[in-house]
């Protein structure tokens, strides 16, 4: 699993250009970041007449491009991905995914309002929102911030969802989305999974465990 914020807001608020000016400030400071955009009016990445498009053309449920350090890929999916399904598959390696839009998940939320696009904020404080970027409004309990004050916000990513998450002691997911546990509840889960493995053979001093579970229909 990865930590993941979602950057939220009406169309026009400038959703794209904050995390434009949000991934080199993480860059600096040593993480990976991949992004991820939710395009409710469909896309097309692949060319007519293209080699890959060919591919797909001819019936191939997925094809994909590589080239020294860059990789493409078209797959087929028989329903849409969650943002934590589609981290998992495709970005093993990042440190943190930014997902513009994915208003409707339980996902940490950073919304971008602007008053001359919409007066009104479209999230409510407990919708995981974690920080509201405005030029106008603030949120008691929520941090919020101006247009100009990116580098806090950076703080906020970093200590609020990147950080917290590799603290975490145990996560849980669940058809491919992150479920939140109460301490007791986490606390029981960890008691439990660590015990049972201690008892096998070579796995008395484990310290660190990842385990996968499917239900057989």
């Amino acid at each position: 699993m990865k930590p993941i914020v979602c950057i939220v807001g009406r169309s026009g608020t400038g959703k794209t250009t904050l995390i434009e000016k949000i991934i080199p400030l993480l860059n600096k400071r040593g993480y990976r970041i991949c992004t991820l955009k939710h395009d409710v009016h469909g896309f097309e990445m692949d060319k007519e007449g293209k080699d890959t498009w060919k591919h797909k053309n001819a019936g191939a449920a997925g094809t994909a491009i590589s080239y020294l350090n860059k990789i493409g890929l078209i797959m087929d999916i028989e329903k849409e991905l969650t943002p934590e399904q589609i981290a998992n598959r495709f970005f093993a390696t990042a440190d943190l995914i930014i997902a513009e839009g994915f208003k409707k998940t339980a996902l940490p939320k950073i919304e971008v309002h602007r008053k001359e696009v919409n007066d009104e904020l479209l999230c409510l404080p407990q919708e995981n929102l974690v920080a509201l970027v405005s030029d106008t409004k603030t949120l008691p309990g929520i941090p919020s911030l101006k247009w100009n004050e990116t580098e806090k916000l950076a703080d906020i990513i970093e200590e609020k969802i990147i950080k917290t998450f590799r603290e975490a002691d145990i996560q849980l997911e669940v058809n491919g989305m992150n479920i939140p546990l109460k301490p007791f509840i986490a606390d029981m889960l960890s008691a439990m999974i660590f015990g049972s493995v201690a008892a096998l053979k070579n796995c008395e001093n484990a310290r660190e465990i990842s385990i996968r579970v499917k239900k057989n229909k």
